[in-house]
């Protein structure tokens, strides 16, 4: 049986922080702080750093790729990636040379998370109709595995033009760089990730994360009957780190709550009260919020529960402070990392 060592990251979709005195920051500076945390991340033990593609005033980071260079010339250890990259609404060859650059560039420490789009600001930004939004996925999916093997590609599809023996460059120097597929729900997903040999992350942002765990046999399933090799298996979850439960959700509740406020007028969330958030941190919720061994004893006993190898929490929430999340930053890489690793052995 295939074992696959336990991966523990951060990812941010770089929401804006706020100052002292609580007024945002720019788009530009939330940006530089960013690379800031990927650097003190890398410090730290952290083994991936990711960067989710967003295109609001509130998640100005649309460029993951090339804060992910700056953090890579600054950096020795960490693996970088995306947190997810929206495949339907970008060209999966541009990607792919976005992502071996920047695998170039790391000394081969890149990774790619490759999404649907639950969030779809991308797809009128760039002229994309959501009617196609499950073609365009299944496709480009489809051209992104054949990109990753390497060598000429042929490839034809209906949502972009054919191509016929095409070099791609720049040529990895170390095979394929790992590729995931992010899952929030459909089994759909899953069996697509298993099709075209990725990874299988699951986005896990509300409810109990065990209710999941049918997407994870459901991956090995699909894996075996199409003969192929296991392929990992990730988790990605929401959190803040403080030093106390107290403290890590007196400085997460107010945010969260505002942040959920926003996106439920065009998602359809409910807005969180006290009491569902204190649901949410508790064993069986989906916020890993709390102090270093409050969220490493939840770390462990969802990785168990989901037969997953790798956690990446998303840090951060708009309006807290860079301060704050340089705090979530170092507890995470100097304490819950080494926590969870001595309670799964």
């Amino acid at each position: 049986m295939t074992t696959f060592p336990l991966v523990l990251g951060l990812d941010t979709f770089g929401d804006v922080t706020h100052d002292a005195d609580d007024r945002p920051l720019s788009h530009a500076r939330t940006i530089r702080d960013i690379v800031e945390q990927g650097v003190l991340a890398d410090q730290v033990g952290v083994d991936f750093f990711g960067l989710g593609e967003h295109h609001t005033d509130d998640f100005p980071l649309s460029a993951a790729d090339v804060v992910l260079g700056a953090i890579a010339a600054r950096t020795t250890r960490i693996r970088l990636g995306s947190a997810v990259t929206v495949l339907s609404s970008d060209d999966p060859v541009r990607v792919f040379q976005r992502y071996s650059t920047l695998d170039a560039v790391s000394g081969g420490r890149a990774e790619v998370i490759l999404g649907r789009g639950s969030s779809v600001d991308s797809f009128p930004l760039f002229g994309y109709d959501l009617a196609d939004y499950e073609q365009l996925f299944e496709e480009k999916a489809q051209l992104f595995a054949e990109l990753r093997k390497g060598g000429p590609v042929t490839w034809k599809g209906t949502m972009r033009a054919p191509l016929h023996e095409q070099d791609v460059v720049p040529h990895t120097e170390s095979g394929p760089f790992p590729a995931w597929i992010g899952v929030g729900g459909n089994p759909q997903s899953v069996i697509r990730a298993a099709r075209y040999d990725y990874g299988l992350m699951l986005a896990i942002i509300g409810g109990s994360p065990a209710r999941f765990a049918p997407f994870s046999r459901l991956f090995h399933q699909a894996l075996t009957q199409l003969g192929k090799d296991p392929l990992p298996i990730g988790v990605h979850s929401p959190g803040h780190v403080a030093a106390t439960d107290e403290q890590a959700r007196e400085e997460f509740f107010p945010r969260y709550q505002q942040v959920i406020r926003r996106v439920a007028r065009t998602r359809g969330f409910a807005v969180p009260t006290r009491e569902s958030f204190l649901r949410e941190v508790g064993p069986d919720g989906a916020l890993y919020v709390g102090s270093p061994e409050t969220v490493a004893r939840k770390i462990a006993a969802n990785l168990t529960v989901l037969g997953a190898n790798r956690f990446e929490m998303k840090y951060g929430m708009g309006g807290l402070s860079h301060a704050a999340l340089m705090t979530a930053i170092e507890l995470y890489g100097t304490r819950v990392i080494p926590r969870v690793r001595e309670l799964l052995g």
